[in-house]
């Protein structure tokens, strides 16, 4: 293990303080850095951003724990579909050529940009906080949940199979190219699901964090069996981008405050269509 990449401390702590500003995982940021940037081998530089994410999403999920807003059973149906995804996805990391997983990670980008370019504004998302509302005052709800501010939140669950299948899915991205699956649960679990956005976000979170975990840690065992050097370079990168995580996730939501969520979805559609475009470009020319 060396000090070789020391200056992924300030990088990392700059791409944390964006990430948790924006809500988005910081391994979505961190793939393309580190192919482009330090030139790791593809399935190298997803199973390392996975693992330096995975302790920014536990800071994340310690927050919204205290503020008791994650649906723990709804997040549990849908891990049961995540997490094996999620494994089988690094399994396919291992044998994809190099340049095909480029472009699926490319592709994967855009995506993401797509969704930023053309995320709910605040309006709509009070009026499907709304419409989840009136559903539950209309039928018997699922769930109620009681926030530590004494808020009850009832609500009734639409779609579980398609929000299953969507968020397996998802982890079978986030295994393969560390990202999709907080976009995609953002989308249904709000817009088709119906659960309330508070504790949609909330347990969006937990899942994420499980699902991160299990496949960060199916790439350690994929790095272990690939022989030392490969698990020391990524340890070498690993002890200075998890430092800068952890400090960039409690100012992110401070940063967050002061920027209008338009101008941040907005800097960041354009700014993963350029890195997506960089990712694919590599491969063609």
């Amino acid at each position: 293990m060396t000090v070789e990449f020391w200056y992924m401390l300030p990088a990392a702590l700059a791409i944390s303080t964006l990430a948790m500003a924006s809500g988005i995982g910081g391994a979505t940021f961190f793939s393309p850095l580190f192919i482009l940037a330090l030139r790791l081998p593809p399935e190298v530089a997803i199973g390392t951003a996975l693992i330096t994410e995975l302790f920014g999403f536990g800071s994340g999920l310690l927050a919204y724990g205290r503020q008791r807003v994650i649906d723990y059973k709804l997040g549990l149906l849908m891990i049961t579909a995540t997490v094996p995804l999620a494994i089988l996805g690094t399994i396919l990391a291992g044998v994809v050529e190099p340049e095909i997983l480029k472009v699926i990670l490319g592709v994967g980008l855009a995506m993401v940009a797509i969704s930023f370019l053309h995320s709910p504004r605040e309006e709509e998302i009070e009026q499907l906080d709304a419409i989840a509302k009136l559903t539950a005052a209309k039928q018997s709800p699922d769930d109620c949940i009681t926030a530590r501010d004494g808020e009850e939140i009832c609500y009734r669950v639409d779609r579980k199979i398609q929000g299953m299948i969507t968020a397996g899915v998802g982890g079978l991205f986030v295994g393969l190219i560390s990202t999709g699956l907080g976009e995609l649960n953002d989308y249904f679990l709000l817009r088709r699901c119906k659960v309330p956005s508070r504790v949609g976000v909330s347990t969006s979170v937990f899942v994420i964090a499980v699902t991160v975990l299990a496949a960060s840690g199916s790439h350690v065992v994929r790095f272990a069996q690939s022989g030392t050097e490969t698990l020391l370079q990524v340890a070498s990168i690993v002890i200075f981008t998890v430092p800068g995580v952890i400090i960039g996730g409690q100012i992110g939501p401070a940063i967050a405050k002061r920027i209008p969520d338009r101008v941040m979805e907005l800097s960041l559609g354009i700014l993963f269509v350029i890195v997506a475009a960089l990712t694919i470009g590599e491969v063609i020319l």
